[in-house]
């Protein structure tokens, strides 16, 4: 089950989107479980109470705390970075606002189907990868951490650090290693660093800032294929 929300305030527009979500899973073969506002204060206080959505359509031009602000309180406050964020606009000036906030992706009105479509199989690939565990062990216990949650691993000695969005472990072991077990999202940037793709916030030919304002070193070795992936898959 994939919970998705819906948050503008106009109604025909919310209707009209979750009709397509609706058929859309239908097709697929899957289940969603669609909420709806027509207020970002609605919205907020949904998220507050503790709730969680896998995919969220956020208009922009809310009436009084706008869309951006909904973003920057999912992001900023709830430390949230899983929940995927998909604008939605009567204009196509936002860009650079959007950008802090990680968006899926940013939808003009009037909405197609078809772009509909796009947008959940894009956002079902991402959840599903998020699902993934990378397993470790510390002492006698065993960890599980959802690929998705780490941010970048770090070679200390003879150990491993793993950075997610709220922690950080370590484990005996070697970064190479710890490599070949990673999906495509991560990123080898030094002979010390992993980088999830996902969580780079700005890039520069020799370093890295990562989402949680930790800026990292490309060592000359890599520069030139870390250039590469990141511009054709940025």
């Amino acid at each position: 089950m994939y919970r998705i929300g819906i948050c503008d305030d106009g109604e025909n527009v919310c209707t009209s989107i979750e009709s397509m979500l609706l058929k859309c899973a239908g097709e697929k073969m899957i289940r969603i479980d669609t909420n709806v506002w027509y207020t970002g204060e609605g919205l907020k206080g949904y998220l507050e109470a503790g709730n969680q959505l896998d995919l969220l359509f956020l208009d922009i031009e809310l009436f009084k705390m706008t869309g951006i602000e909904v973003g920057n309180y999912i992001r900023n406050q709830l430390d949230d970075m899983g929940m995927q964020i998909v604008y939605i606009s009567g204009k196509s000036s936002y860009a650079q606002q959007l950008f802090q906030t990680q968006p899926l992706d940013f939808l003009v009105k009037p909405i197609s189907r078809e772009r509909i479509s796009d947008v959940l199989d894009m956002a079902l690939r991402i959840i599903k990868k998020k699902k993934e565990r990378f397993a470790f062990r510390q002492g006698k216990d065993y960890y599980y951490v959802p690929m998705g949650d780490i941010v970048y691993f770090a070679s200390k000695g003879r150990k491993v650090k793993i950075v997610t969005l709220k922690a950080s472990f370590e484990f005996y072991g070697k970064l190479r290693e710890a490599a070949g077990r990673l999906p495509e999202d991560f990123i080898v940037i030094h002979k010390s660093y992993i980088v999830n793709q996902e969580y780079i916030f700005r890039y520069t030919y020799e370093t890295v800032e990562l989402v949680n304002g930790v800026t990292l070193t490309i060592s000359p070795a890599n520069r030139k294929q870390v250039r590469e992936r990141i511009l054709r898959e940025g």
